[in-house]
């Protein structure tokens, strides 16, 4: 996060590959409204990462997180969801900060695999084989999400069950491309394994962003 501090103006900048209002199709708050802000920049590399273009940071236009928040305020939403790419390659303070003081609830999306920066109503950790969460989000994550793209995810996912707070909300969610084919294999898991949840992404069955 750039920023400078002009006659006490924050005019703090991130990296945004796009911001908009939306229903949540995943997890925990899957078909609430929500307003989405994408930041760019991702060192993970997941190969089924379908938001690829969002990895180079350098290809999204800095906005001023001042012009977010006024951009959030004109919609009825109540949760703000900060997603990438993978957010927390940036300090995120100053954006909660802002959001949180103007009223929103606000709820972040990531890998687990840089410090935590900012404060948070909803933590999701989304942890990923390419890069290791850190140790210490696990302890604070309100919602484990692990994505399911072969039959071996489930063991992985049980050792980060086993990891994060007894209170943590734990879900699977098939990858999209192989969806046809894990889902039905996660359900069967979840039957077995009722300490589990579903996650589909259902903006993508509803055809919303």
């Amino acid at each position: 996060m750039a920023e400078t501090i002009t006659n006490n103006i924050s005019t703090a900048t991130l990296p945004v590959m796009e911001h908009f209002y939306t229903i949540q199709g995943e997890g925990y708050h899957q078909g609430r409204a929500a307003y989405f802000i994408r930041l760019g920049g991702c060192d993970v590399g997941c190969v089924w990462c379908d938001v690829k273009e969002s990895w180079d940071a350098s290809k999204h236009p800095l906005l001023k997180i001042e012009d977010l928040v006024t951009a959030v305020k004109k919609t009825p939403a109540e949760l703000v969801v900060i997603t990438g790419g993978e957010p927390l390659m940036h300090n995120l303070d100053e954006l909660t900060d802002q959001l949180q003081e103007a009223g929103f609830k606000t709820n972040i999306e990531t890998s687990g695999s840089h410090p935590l920066s900012g404060l948070w109503d909803w933590i999701c950790l989304s942890p990923k084989k390419f890069k290791a969460p850190l140790e210490p989000i696990l302890h604070v994550a309100n919602e484990l999400k692990v994505i399911i793209y072969h039959k071996s995810d489930f063991e992985w996912a049980e050792k980060y069950a086993a990891l994060v707070s007894p209170h943590c909300k734990l879900y699977l969610q098939p990858e999209w491309d192989k969806a046809p084919e894990m889902t039905s294999a996660i359900i069967n898991y979840i039957l077995d394994n009722p300490q589990w949840e579903l996650s589909l992404q259902i903006h993508k069955y509803i055809n919303v962003p």
